[in-house]
């Protein structure tokens, strides 16, 4: 498919490099970024040319999350809902199940959509000042992307309860003492540093690395019940009173007053 949201190319033999670029708005992600984001995985897996990818966002954030006029038409459509439902449980099954092994570089702040990526990939390499976000609960609406299939397994289940139902800020140097990213580096060592870990991934023994990644993305799968619950129940926030607020308030930029 053809995309617009997403910038490809081949900085290094094997190697596609995804970049969520949405200037000027932290490259949040609106409805054509969101269904470009669940498709680019399947494309990746079939292109016989890529060994691995390595996904980041354009310029100093990863993502701001999802963008506040898609929202506000998911709370409004029925038919948007189940379409962005969809893509969002696509996001998380295609990143797991593309065979080629994804490197995420994380700068900045890292929230909904462009987390559940980021946190997903195979080695996610955060720098020390990356803002990681998961901000569900602060909207109105039940943590459900990626959430319940991958915090709990990385950091554990107090620290994921913590984080998920206060909307708590996690640096990427926090992160990686949780175990929620594989590395912490310098802020301006992120990018360098995540391209060398892609090169070695495509240098490697395609068939091993492929094997490993698909046994070891089982755990994950066993979670696919808790995390199918979790999209339901985010989705079903949506139809209800207190994501208008949630809304009114980021736009504010206020903390929200829920009734």
């Amino acid at each position: 498919m053809t995309y617009g949201t997403l910038r490809l190319d081949t900085p290094a033999d094997g190697v596609l490099r995804v970049t969520i670029s949405a200037p000027g708005r932290l490259n949040a992600v609106d409805m054509a970024g969101h269904r470009e984001l669940a498709e680019v995985w399947r494309d990746a897996d079939r292109d016989d040319s890529v060994r691995a990818v390595l996904v980041r966002g354009e310029g100093e954030a990863f993502s701001a999350g999802g963008d506040l006029a898609m929202i506000e038409e998911m709370t409004r459509d029925h038919a948007t809902r189940l379409r962005v439902f969809g893509e969002a449980r696509d996001i998380v099954y295609n990143v797991l199940n593309c065979s080629k092994p994804i490197v995420s570089a994380i700068q900045g702040p890292a929230v909904g959509a462009g987390l559940a990526v980021a946190l997903l990939a195979d080695i996610s390499v955060a720098g020390r000042t990356a803002r990681i976000i998961d901000g569900h609960t602060r909207l109105g609406v039940a943590a459900g992307d990626h959430a319940a299939i991958v915090w709990p397994l990385l950091c554990g289940m107090a620290k994921a309860k913590y984080h998920l139902l206060l909307c708590e800020q996690v640096t990427g140097e926090e992160a990686e003492r949780m175990g929620l990213v594989s590395l912490c580096v310098g802020d301006d060592e992120v990018h360098e540093r995540a391209m060398e870990i892609a090169v070695r991934l495509a240098a490697g023994s395609q068939e091993a690395i492929r094997l490993t990644k698909y046994a070891l993305n089982n755990w994950l799968r066993l979670a696919g019940p808790a995390f199918d619950a979790s999209l339901a129940m985010e989705f079903l926030g949506f139809t209800g009173p207190d994501v208008a607020e949630g809304v009114r308030a980021l736009r504010e930029k206020r903390p929200p007053s829920f009734g």
